[in-house]
């Protein structure tokens, strides 16, 4: 087991949440992809291990490890939210066409919230940065 997996668990136990099979399943999942997926996503990787298993268990679950501070939900408009449970800071970046979500390292922007809250008077808590292009294999298939 990895040692963020362990960590989790550890935080899970702490906070008195009980480990069902399914919800050790859905964590070890998001602590094991990077590809931040939907709650779709996760129901429908993890289906076929727990068939008794619901989409509303799955919804349940990302609710207490957001709560729990394990992962983080990013929504987009009318598109299903997706979940990241890489808690360090980083930006992502999102292909316009297929909807790939890549994670890049880059310094915070603790100014730009420092700006905001000195001209807004606003307590600023977080900030989301995203950049969007075409990924690498959707531009090879746009240039065949």
């Amino acid at each position: 087991m990895n040692s963020r997996l362990a960590q989790a668990l550890t935080k899970l136990k702490s906070t008195g949440v009980r480990m069902t099979p399914q919800r050790h399943a859905i964590l070890t999942y998001l602590m094991n992809t990077m590809t931040h997926p939907t709650a779709d996503d996760i129901y429908k990787s993890l289906a076929p291990r727990f068939p008794s298993m619901s989409v509303a268990t799955v919804y349940n679950n990302l609710k207490v490890f957001i709560e729990t501070g394990l992962i983080r939900e990013m929504t987009y408009g009318d598109q299903s939210s997706r979940f990241d449970a890489d808690m360090s800071d980083h930006y992502h970046v999102l292909c316009e066409r297929c909807g790939k979500m890549v994670d890049f390292p880059y310094k915070p922007l603790d100014d730009l919230e420092r700006t905001a809250n000195l001209t807004t008077g606003f307590l600023v808590k977080s900030h989301r940065v995203e950049v969007y292009g075409l990924c690498a294999d959707c531009c090879s298939v746009r240039e065949h």
